[in-house]
């Protein structure tokens, strides 16, 4: 596939995903994730053609005009959506499939302790919400999706929903999924104070308890009387 025709990919993607974007003149114009994509796969040749140099420069021209940083090395599929994209990263041995759709501040990189293959892999149809990282050589299983602020550090499965730090899995193919590894840990103020709480309760129920008893023993006596 030529470049031409990958860009022709990735504006459709844009018109049929963005209620905002009403003409395709006014993407090519104004979009800097379509801007960005543009550079990338010029700047991609041109590593493939072992011109990696000039493909730096032209990622970092771009960098500075859009605040987008994709390594020119990094594999990214057809149709893919940039929705704003300011902040966003894709590392060196990242891999993006088709159909993905990626917000802005998002983070495909690296954990610092991998070589070879650094980066993550996104599958078909992922979708990255703002904010997001996805760190480390992990897999994200096709139409996942990845909630907004999530950090990710392992494989994904297909059709899941993640979200939270560490992120987890939610949802999968439409279900809730009961997390055995929830992240609500006890905490030991909570349930100190409940446990005064409920002493308190017990006292005040005996003492409410003596009172009677002692009001009974005065009635009786007035009776005596």
């Amino acid at each position: 596939m030529t470049i031409r025709e990958a860009l022709k990919l990735d504006l459709d993607k844009i018109m049929q995903s963005d209620p905002a974007a009403t003409s395709r003149r006014l993407v090519k114009r104004t979009y800097t994730g379509y801007k960005a994509l543009v550079h990338y796969r010029y700047a991609h040749k041109l590593w493939q053609k072992g011109f990696k140099r000039l493909a730096f420069y032209v990622s970092y021209r771009v960098k500075m005009r859009t605040g987008i940083d994709i390594h020119p090395a990094a594999e990214i599929g057809n149709r893919i959506f940039i929705d704003h994209g300011v902040g966003l990263v894709i590392g060196e041995t990242a891999v993006v499939g088709d159909d993905c759709v990626l917000y802005q501040g998002v983070t495909l990189g690296g954990t610092g302790k991998d070589s070879g293959k650094r980066h993550p892999t996104l599958e078909k149809g992922v979708m990255v919400s703002a904010g997001a990282s996805i760190l480390g050589p992990v897999t994200i299983g096709e139409h996942s999706k990845i909630g907004a602020g999530s950090v990710v550090l392992k494989d994904i499965p297909p059709h899941s929903t993640v979200v939270g730090v560490p992120g987890r899995v939610v949802r999968q193919n439409g279900k809730k999924v009961e997390d055995e590894m929830s992240q609500a840990l006890p905490d030991p103020i909570l349930e100190e104070l409940a446990r005064i709480n409920k002493r308190l309760s017990a006292l005040e129920d005996k003492e409410g308890i003596n009172c009677c008893q002692y009001s009974l023993s005065i009635d009786k006596d007035n009776a005596l009387e």
